[in-house]
């Protein structure tokens, strides 16, 4: 009787212990799948519209997805327009919904986008969305007034608007309108980049000069500039076509409740593997979107004697 009895303890105890086992492994597997569904969900959206552009956007769009993806912090969907001169039919089918992405980014400067989007972008962005503006991105859209308020500075003309510049104090210079040169460039070269606010999220960090790998050095841009934050400039060198001052380079502005980034560089596709200029734009996209950088400041990041591009 008494060896009935132990035995039957022992397979209460030996039951139990399995039961314990069970439910701990189950606990393993679902916080796996809860953490899994909680790194997912971390995940910023980035809706990317290419579709025209005076510069290879084929080549481009692909670098820049690589880069924001490439961090574990974004995932990104391409919105391509319909070519240059396509017919109306073709343009009613574009009607990106922004309102479901935590950001949007534009490697896009061609043809108007239809007014039901121009005024869809608005609205996003005034409701508090991020945009990001990539490099031609800002040649664009001279006649609406609008966008011209969000990049603050683009490819205009010296009759479009005022011009900003910093000076060898770091002060803002402003020249008026129709004063001094309109936009242009020099031939492509490396140059150094002057980080102007450090204690900007995007900025902190980020040495405060690095040299950035070859890339056009836009200057004489012109806009209204309003509420102009400027984050970063670069010395445009008469020596190389340029103006003898320091353009800005990186800069955001406010657009009702939302953001607006935008990063002149990023020429051509070995422009865009500058880890200077990617890690940039994805802290950038990053704070557009939540008003944080969590993204860290890689160890290869370029130095002021050089620059260092991705493989």
């Amino acid at each position: 009787m008494t060896l009935r009895i132990l035995s039957h303890s022992l397979q209460r105890r030996i039951a139990a212990r399995l039961w314990v086992i069970w439910l701990v492994g189950c606990a393993a597997v679902w916080g796996g799948l809860c953490d899994s569904s909680l790194h997912a969900a971390e995940k910023l959206s980035v809706l990317l519209i290419d579709g025209q552009n005076n510069h290879d956007w084929k080549a481009t769009t692909p670098v820049l997805v690589n880069a924001l993806e490439s961090t574990g912090k974004f995932t990104v969907t391409v919105a391509t327009t319909p070519p240059a001169k396509s017919p109306d039919a073709a343009w009613s089918d574009f009607r990106p919904d922004f309102s479901t992405y935590d950001v949007v980014m534009s490697n896009y400067n061609g043809e108007l986008w239809p007014e039901a989007v121009q005024k869809s972008l608005e609205n996003y962005v005034g409701d508090g969305g991020g945009l990001v503006i990539v490099h031609a991105a800002n040649n664009a859209f001279p006649q609406w007034s609008a966008w011209n308020e969000m990049i603050g500075l683009g490819w205009r003309g010296a009759d479009f608007g005022p011009r900003v510049t910093v000076d060898d104090k770091g002060e803002v210079v402003e020249t008026a309108k129709g004063e001094g040169p309109g936009a242009g460039h020099g031939p492509q070269h490396e140059y150094p980049i002057i980080v102007r606010d450090r204690k900007h999220p995007v900025m902190d960090g980020i040495p405060a000069e690095w040299m950035h790998a070859k890339d056009e050095l836009y200057h004489g841009q012109r806009g209204p500039a309003a509420n102009m934050h400027i984050l970063a400039t670069a010395y445009s060198s008469t020596d190389q076509g340029g103006t003898g001052t320091n353009e800005p380079m990186v800069w955001w502005i406010p657009f009702g409740k939302g953001k607006v980034f935008t990063t002149v560089m990023g020429h051509a596709d070995y422009s865009m593997k500058c880890i200077g200029f990617q890690t940039i734009l994805g802290r950038g996209t990053e704070w557009a979107s939540t008003g944080k950088v969590t993204l860290p400041v890689p160890k290869n990041f370029p130095t002021a004697e050089g620059a260092s591009s991705v493989e």
